[in-house]
């Protein structure tokens, strides 16, 4: 990224000789997401973020009364109550105003969604369904190959171009199968945060003959979609986190697992009462979601924090609101309960620096903290 930040600092849009350097280096980049993709260059529209990519997808298929959608009754969506809240707002928002119908596709008790239940969904006006490849909380990892031949299904048994299969990536890139042939997605959501690369880039794979309206208009960047003056520096980074990730993904995975399942062993001998949120095979190999009987989750982050170690209490994006994970209340509701009855819940995520010291400090520290500070 250096040299983005102190010599090649021209415009991609401009044809003088320092723009076409800069050029070089995002369409460079691009090619490099899109080969990490098993996919065309020109299906990488690069964004400012995660959250900007879904907004893209979601508000972008359902935009302009110019489409084909403008011949349907109202637009319908069909996505689940666990999704990020970079989609789940921009759905309710929708659907406060009017504009679309939404269906929120319920999790079992492990927070897993069941295919067959995205089908019982479907109907002729459904032009969008967007399901995350794994929760950013509790690491639950979603069937979207069979959720993608369900719609398969759907668009040949009707003779539809609808509806778009779009799922946020973000959260699976470091560790998950990212070809978007095999996994059938029309439209697909990756961030550079969440990959060890720079905050405040991402893209949106948008497959060859789906189309969308831009949700940001002026100079006409990536091929329209996305106008504004591209952010060469975080987008090389971006390409190289990506790239990173492909490289170290195998060996990581199966380091991390082992990791994990030790962890999640040893801190459910050590805290009595305390529960694994989530599935607990199908989950990335990273995430170890737990909830605690009277504990209060910010004071047990406080605590944990001045030890030295960083969990978060929920969706770091959600972390300034106040009351309970609505992802581990979706779990509680599955198994038939109405509250989360004064339990804490906690997430840590390990990491490429993550070693077995680490997580034995944890299970050291941890017993103390919750007998200190246990309601």
């Amino acid at each position: 990224m250096l040299p983005y930040f102190r010599k090649e600092f021209g415009n991609p849009s401009a044809l003088y000789k320092e723009g076409i350097k800069a050029r070089e280096a995002v369409e460079c980049a691009r090619r490099g997401v899109a080969e990490s993709l098993d996919a065309h260059p020109d299906e990488i529209i690069f964004t400012g973020s995660g959250t900007e990519s879904d907004n893209l997808a979601i508000l972008g298929t359902l935009g302009t009364p110019t489409t084909k959608l403008a011949k349907l009754r109202k637009p319908h969506v069909v996505t689940s109550v666990i999704e990020h809240p970079a989609v789940l707002e921009v759905c309710k928002t929708l659907e406060r105003n009017g504009e679309v119908d939404v269906t929120y596709v319920g999790v079992n008790d492990k927070g897993v969604i069941d295919y067959k239940e995205v089908k019982e969904a479907l109907r002729p006006e459904t032009v969008l369904v967007s399901i995350m490849y794994a929760n950013n909380e509790i690491g639950t990892i979603q069937p979207i190959r069979d959720i993608a031949k369900v719609i398969r299904g759907w668009k040949k048994q009707y003779g539809s171009e609808y509806p778009y299969f779009h799922t946020d990536a973000c959260q699976a890139m470091n560790y998950l199968d990212m070809k978007v042939l095999p996994l059938g997605v029309d439209l697909l959501t990756v961030n550079g945060s969440k990959i060890y690369g720079p905050k405040g880039v991402g893209a949106l794979y948008v497959k060859r003959g789906i189309c969308i309206d831009p949700i940001i208009h002026g100079g006409g960047q990536e091929r329209g979609l996305r106008s504004s003056t591209e952010n060469v520096f975080a987008i090389v980074g971006f390409a190289e986190a990506v790239k990173m990730a492909g490289e170290l993904r195998e060996k990581e995975f199966t380091r991390l697992t082992e990791l994990r399942d030790y962890f999640i062993k040893e801190i459910l001998v050590k805290i009595p009462g305390s529960v694994l949120n989530g599935d607990k095979e199908e989950r990335l190999p990273n995430n170890i979601n737990i909830s605690i009987p009277h504990i209060d989750s910010e004071q047990l982050v406080i605590e944990l924090d001045a030890k030295g170690v960083a969990v978060s209490a929920q969706s770091a994006c959600k972390s300034r609101d106040n009351g309970s994970s609505y992802v581990i209340m979706s779990l509680r509701e599955s198994q038939g309960q109405k509250s989360l009855q004064d339990e804490g819940s906690v997430r840590f995520s390990l990491g490429r620096d993550t070693k077995k010291k680490d997580i034995n400090y944890v299970l050291k520290v941890l017993p103390e903290i919750i007998k200190k500070i246990k309601l």
